[in-house]
């Protein structure tokens, strides 16, 4: 039951002024050669024009790809479905912008959503993503129950600002994101805090938020597990976003390296994965309370 560990091409981006990007080709090289298994297209970084030139360099370096849409209409998700399979992405991410104010109203833009992905046989994950239909851990969580065929790909960075969660976690909170984990198919590697979604993770202040996380990828890892096949593959996707998202200094400077930072990523995943592996009885949500 191997992990695969993606990389995503909106991470490799710089982002500094007056610095040119280097060539996404260039990138897609070094992404294979540092032993990624794969590379995550995000089509909020990049439009689908561009993201369709991506595909020769999946077929080029023998990357795995899969792909981020955002979709602001419900038919607008058909040509990205198209594209993920081009480049041979398992699944979707849907990060939707049709977003309705009440539940009641979201369960419908989301069933139709899934309905498209059966059409074009692409499976879906919706995202636990700010600034989308699945904004808010509460209102996700009552979809969840709405729609039992729903599943996620857990960023658990977005609810840990969105909720403003403090230390240490609650128990009604650990209760809930275990709630999310039993429904996530994929997980996401950035660390946050109440109040920032995406900390330097060598500084020392940030070490019990890491704990945090490591523990959340552990119970997310062992509740995939037991759910699936011992010849399935499990995606964990370094997403170490450029500045905003990276903190950075009076000179708009980036605090850490994001690069060895996604490396580091990598290794602690391979690391839980094999912890969770260990754990016979993975929590539920009920046991958590």
């Amino acid at each position: 039951m191997p992990l695969k560990v993606y990389q995503s091409l909106w991470a490799t981006e710089l982002r500094r002024p007056g610095v040119p990007e280097r060539p996404v080709a260039e990138r897609f090289d070094r992404v294979k050669s540092a032993g990624f298994d794969g590379m995550a297209i995000d089509l909020g970084a990049m439009d689908i024009v561009a993201a369709r030139a991506t595909v020769p360099e999946f077929a080029r370096t023998g990357l795995s790809g899969l792909l981020t849409a955002f979709p602001r209409s419900i038919e607008e998700l058909r040509p990205a479905l198209h594209l993920a399979k081009d480049i041979g992405s398992p699944f979707v991410i849907v990060i939707g912008q049709v977003m309705p104010l009440s539940v009641a109203e979201m369960v419908p833009v989301i069933e139709a959503w899934m309905r498209i992905g059966r059409e074009e046989g692409v499976p879906l994950q919706f995202e636990t993503h700010r600034n989308c239909i699945t904004n808010d851990m509460f209102s996700t969580l009552l979809l969840l129950e709405a729609i039992p065929e729903m599943r996620l790909a857990a960023d658990l960075s977005h609810y840990v600002v969105d909720r403003e969660m403090m230390l240490p976690i609650s128990a009604d909170y650990q209760a809930q994101v275990t709630r999310l984990l039993e429904r996530s198919d994929s997980f996401q590697g950035r660390v946050a805090n109440r109040c920032q979604v995406q900390l330097p993770l060598h500084f020392p202040q940030h070490r019990p938020w890491i704990e945090v996380f490591r523990d959340w990828w552990r119970r997310g890892f062992a509740l995939w597990q037991a759910r699936h096949a011992a010849e399935a593959e499990c995606i964990f996707l370094c997403e170490l976003g450029p500045r905003d998202y990276a903190i950075t200094d009076v000179n708009g400077k980036e605090l850490s390296d994001r690069w060895e930072e996604a490396l580091l990523l990598r290794r602690w995943a391979g690391e839980d994965w094999q912890a969770a592996a260990n754990v016979t009885a993975p929590a539920t949500a009920a046991e958590a309370v």
